[in-house]
């Protein structure tokens, strides 16, 4: 697997405004706080592969939020440039999580674009 699926801004806009996707932001938690794309869950590559293994309720004590299924579609990693959405998105799909996504534009177009 030597590439990571991606998705573009013009398709992540249509799947938020859709309600299709769910987005991860896979930087700090400083670099979250200081700004993220609305609905993004903050949760830090270095802790991305214990997360999505956990049981479903500790997931939701943890991070407020549901435990993306394996099945789940249109889940899109980001980060601030896009290296570590990629290792992200390669590490779900590793563990089967066969809908992950990187938004390989990450969020320094996001903000670029609608910030």
């Amino acid at each position: 697997m030597a590439g990571a699926p991606t998705v573009s801004l013009p398709e992540l806009r249509s799947l938020l405004a859709s309600g299709r996707a769910r987005l991860f932001d896979v930087r700090s938690r400083e670099e979250a706080a200081a700004g993220t794309i609305p609905g993004a869950l903050n949760i830090p590559v270095s802790e991305l592969e214990s997360a999505l293994q956990m049981e479903p309720a500790a997931f939701q004590a943890l991070y407020s939020a549901e435990k993306p299924k394996l099945e789940d579609e249109n889940l899109v990693f980001f980060c601030q440039m896009g290296k570590r959405g990629f290792q992200a998105t390669q590490l779900a799909r590793g563990l089967g999580y066969t809908g992950a996504r990187n938004y390989a534009g990450a969020y320094r177009e996001w903000l670029e674009k609608e910030g």
